[in-house]
């Protein structure tokens, strides 16, 4: 009945709307996105990821990843699933902060009074974010002196705050991480510059930290035990970021379907040539394997089971999967495929980026082979 229901919305409430949006757009015009989240509330849907005692409704991340698959059906669904009007839980870890951080930062959040951003990956390397993160926090007295730099932050020059992670020991590896709640007004905070992706009407940025002075009493966690604040993050936000591929290539493949029964070309629709029929069989099958092991990952979550390996190979499968259905939809509308008549192009765009996004193709390969072969692999 959810799900039956987000869908509805979708696409009675969403997609309309679309057509008289920019197609870059990754914004509702604020009396439409108002109203929307009022829809939102009256259905028991809003602050989706917050956990009912902060609010949430109580849904389990199978229901969750069902949803998500919904919300992303439409040509902004990929980064922008509903254009936010569904709400959400924003930086996660700071459920896990003490009292005064929740005071501080979580609550007012939740409250939409404040933004955080996630400032993990840095110029050295991102695929392998704990020995890549050469940042610095020095302990001086009560504060910690922070030198560095991070790229490919989201949101960082809107934000209020923001997580960000440094070593803090002689240990390279995941060992000598620790996390940091950043006030942006901080003095030596500084917004470097704007990076520009694939993405639509869309934007990263690039930080450097110069002799930065943050509170001991706004570490996160525990000193030099915060890469574990960030992997859970990345290992969890997987399934949702599978199940929004997972949706995008599912409406896409109803585009393509819809498209090769009427089109015709030489006297005889589309979808009576062999070439279109297999096109239209691999999208399928494209998608059911990224369906059922994104499924997987989230029953295991919800069943408090180890679900790393499943969650890499969902958003491996879904990742790759739904860039090939994406690809052949294209294909089949010719011409109009490449305009922004259609979301397709929109799509092909972004959904380059996931493979990449949330730890890259070769990465979940690494996860999963190192859960096979276990110690002997490192």
């Amino acid at each position: 009945m959810i799900v039956q229901m987000v869908r509805r919305f979708v696409r009675e409430e969403i997609v309309p709307l679309e057509l008289s949006l920019d197609p870059d757009t990754d914004q509702l015009p604020p009396d439409e996105s108002e109203r929307l989240k009022d829809m939102v509330k009256d259905m028991g849907l809003y602050g989706l990821g917050i956990p009912p005692e902060y609010g949430g409704p109580e849904l389990d991340m199978v229901t969750m990843t069902l949803i998500a698959m919904e919300m992303s059906q439409h040509r902004a669904g990929l980064y922008a699933p509903c254009y936010g009007v569904f709400g959400g839980a924003g930086l996660a870890q700071l459920f896990e902060a003490n009292e005064a951080q929740k005071e501080a930062y979580l609550y007012p959040t939740l409250r939409g009074e404040k933004r955080g951003f996630f400032g993990l990956t840095e110029p050295s390397g991102g695929s392998d974010p704990a020995r890549a993160i050469q940042t610095k926090a020095v302990r001086d007295g009560d504060d910690w002196v922070i030198n560095g730099g991070k790229i490919f932050i989201s949101g960082a020059d809107r934000a209020d705050y923001g997580l960000v992670f440094a070593r803090t020991s002689a240990d390279k590896g995941r060992g000598g991480v620790t996390c940091f709640i950043v006030d942006t007004n901080t003095p030596g905070f500084h917004v470097r510059r704007v990076v520009h992706t694939l993405r639509s009407a869309h934007y990263a940025t690039e930080l450097q930290f110069e002799d930065m002075r943050v509170p001991h009493g706004n570490v996160l966690g525990e000193v030099n035990k915060g890469f574990a604040i960030a992997n859970d993050r990345l290992s969890r936000q997987r399934i949702p970021y599978s199940a929004g591929c997972i949706g995008v290539a599912i409406k896409a493949n109803e585009l393509a379907v819809e498209y090769a029964q009427v089109r015709e070309t030489f006297g005889a629709p589309l979808a009576s040539r062999q070439s279109i029929q297999w096109m239209l069989v691999d999208n399928e099958i494209d998608i059911q394997q990224a369906r059922w092991a994104t499924l997987e990952a989230a029953n295991l979550s919800d069943l408090g089971e180890p679900f790393r390996k499943q969650a890499a190979m969902a958003k491996l499968i879904a990742s790759e999967g739904a860039s090939r259905v994406v690809d052949r939809c294209m294909q089949i509308h010719g011409g109009y495929g490449v305009t922004k008549d259609f979301p397709f192009e929109r799509w092909y765009r972004e959904m380059r980026i996931r493979r990449i996004g949330e730890g890259p193709s070769e990465v979940q390969r690494h996860i999963i082979a190192r859960d096979i072969l276990g110690s002997s692999l490192r």
